[in-house]
């Protein structure tokens, strides 16, 4: 659900500050908590490091990530794999193949 257009995007006052000192191409990583925060067009071309709960994860905005929030690009949870017999089975061919290959 997005938010009222009355009240307008949440744009994190602190990282437009940030963003503002630092130049256009520079490469450092802003850290940032503010998953909620929308993509406005001042901070494409900066990589943010955006925390997952657990760490930072590199972000590098681009023209087609405007209008989303900073939290869709840092996952929360790590998928490990799907269980079962199938999946054990299908493991198994891939490291058979890969012995081949070698």
């Amino acid at each position: 659900m997005s938010r009222s257009l009355k009240k307008g995007p949440y744009v994190d006052q602190k990282l437009l500050k940030k963003i503002s000192k630092i130049k256009k191409g520079d490469k450092t990583i802003i850290k940032t908590w503010a998953r909620s925060c929308i993509i406005s067009p001042e901070m494409v071309g900066f990589t943010f490091g955006v925390h997952n709960g657990k760490e930072h994860i590199p972000v590098f905005v681009s023209e087609d990530m405007v209008g989303h929030k900073l939290g869709e690009f840092a996952p929360t949870k790590k998928f490990t794999r799907h269980g079962g017999k199938m999946q054990k089975e299908q493991e198994m061919k891939a490291k058979g193949q890969e012995k081949e290959k070698s």
